[in-house]
């Protein structure tokens, strides 16, 4: 018997991805396919108008199915074509879930190509454990370098001590100064990386056999990066380039430039990009921008990045840092978008949302006849309700002050107990949290963070 055969339709993007999901999902199916591709980057954009002038469908296609994201009504292409056409899922890793032979096929992030040097800023004023306390947690979080910070103006002679007992616990160190006696100190303790190097002080950097991080004199200043990159090269030191990225308002997008040009005249060379110049220093809740960040680094082939941790809103940057490398570096492998991938980043809000219309709430509110009280936040509003009635709105405190109000009423000698009075003011914390953040509220359910974790539930007090 022939097999029936389906025509897919995606994006140039999403090509590979897609046939490699297919050749599994078809033979469990027992169905053949071929790819069509109609002169489009991202399947998130097709159109049926663009498919109906640009799409071609062979005679033996049995049906067409097409990126649950296209835009249109299908039925002019079924009319169009003769060939019957029906949406798949947006995301093609649910394809096996869409034929009904298997789940989800979860992307591989076990691999990436970015290294993170996290900076322990002003090492040398901090005492040894609380140093060693910070490197072990940056290292769990995904650092691969711990860099050790002077302090300008300051030649400190802890730093041997530092390294040292940062190398004695197997830990990978560089170190950040420009002072030469610190610089010693480190190199002979094992630090194995300096940051940086530039005219000021490659006479001495260069002759202690250890990797430099080279950058200008100035970040404007290119052609004093290609001086430093032939004396380097004279001296036999191995080096990295940066070019320098500058906080947004003193010229962000010029030095992202700036990285391109270096790309493109050393398009072998390693190179490092101290992405904590924006997260440190832009007021916004830093995954996001370590995201966008990790892809211009993955994108220009740039190996390292350096980042810190100091203000609150990039408290957990090295671990934001260590998913979005695997995300991006993924994406561009298998030439998808970072979509629905892994939801590590997304700590605000939850990709998803799961709601319940009025009809179906009130339905719910209708059926109870027991004193439990159920809580939802669906819709703006968070909703209590339980068999003495049904309250919502926007205020925690106002719906629990009149669904105690009208316990008192019905059961005037017993009301409800300081426990499950406990119990009900976390969980509408919790729900009114949910609803501000954008968040899935499930009563007695943890409420997920990404990266962060989960806030765990009160089920065990109701």
């Amino acid at each position: 018997m022939t097999k029936r055969t389906y025509l897919f339709v995606t994006g140039r993007l999403a090509e590979v991805s897609l046939r490699e999901v297919l050749e599994t999902v078809s033979a469990k199916a027992g169905f053949d396919y071929e790819i069509a591709v109609p002169g489009i980057q991202v399947a998130a954009l097709m159109h049926v108008s663009l498919l109906r002038r640009r799409l071609t469908v062979p005679e033996h296609i049995e049906r067409v199915i097409v990126p649950g994201w296209c835009q249109g009504d299908l039925a002019e292409l079924t009319e169009h074509f003769g060939k019957p056409f029906q949406k798949g899922p947006r995301d093609l890793n649910d394809l096996p879930e869409y034929f009904g032979v298997g789940k989800r096929r979860a992307a591989d992030l076990s691999r990436y190509s970015i290294e993170i040097i996290a900076e322990i800023n002003h090492a040398t004023r901090m005492p040894l454990e609380e140093i060693q306390r910070q490197a072990r947690a940056m290292v769990s979080a995904g650092a691969n370098l711990i860099d050790i910070g002077g302090v300008p103006g300051e030649s400190s002679p802890r730093i041997g001590q530092i390294v040292a007992a940062l190398r004695d616990e197997g830990i990978r160190v560089s170190i950040d100064s420009f002072d030469e006696r610190e610089v010693g100190q480190a190199v002979r303790a094992g630090a194995e990386l300096i940051l940086s190097c530039n005219h000021t002080n490659v006479d001495w950097v260069s002759k202690l056999g250890v990797e430099v991080v080279a950058i200008p004199d100035s970040p404007q200043d290119l052609e004093s990066l290609d001086r430093l990159v032939e004396q380097l090269e004279r001296n036999g030191c191995r080096y990295r380039l940066d070019p320098i990225l500058e906080p947004i308002g003193v010229g962000f997008t010029a030095s992202l430039d700036r990285y391109m040009t270096v790309r493109r005249r050393y398009p072998e060379c390693a190179m490092m990009m101290g992405v904590g110049n924006v997260t440190e220093l832009t007021e916004v809740d830093s995954a996001g921008v370590n995201m966008v960040l990790a892809a211009v680094c993955e994108d220009l082939g740039i190996q390292s990045i350096l980042t810190t941790q100091v203000i609150n809103w990039c408290r957990t940057a090295v671990a934001e840092f260590d998913a979005a490398r695997r995300l991006v570096h993924y994406a561009v492998a298998a030439r998808t978008i970072p979509k629905h991938l892994n939801s590590a980043l997304v700590m605000l809000r939850d990709s998803r949302l799961r709601q319940m219309s009025d009809e179906a709430l009130r339905a719910v509110a209708g059926s109870l006849r027991d004193p439990n009280y159920r809580i939802y936040a669906e819709r703006g509003e968070l909703h209590l309700m339980n068999g003495d009635g049904y309250w919502h709105g926007s205020s925690a405190f106002v719906l629990f002050e009149d669904a105690m109000r009208k316990a008192k009423e019905l059961r005037p000698a017993s009301g409800v107990s300081a426990e499950h009075a406990f119990y009900l003011g976390y969980e509408l914390a919790r729900a009114e949290v949910a609803l501000l953040a954008g968040k899935q509220y499930v009563q007695d359910e943890p409420m997920n963070f990404g990266l962060l974790g989960a806030v765990q539930a009160s089920s065990s007090l109701h």
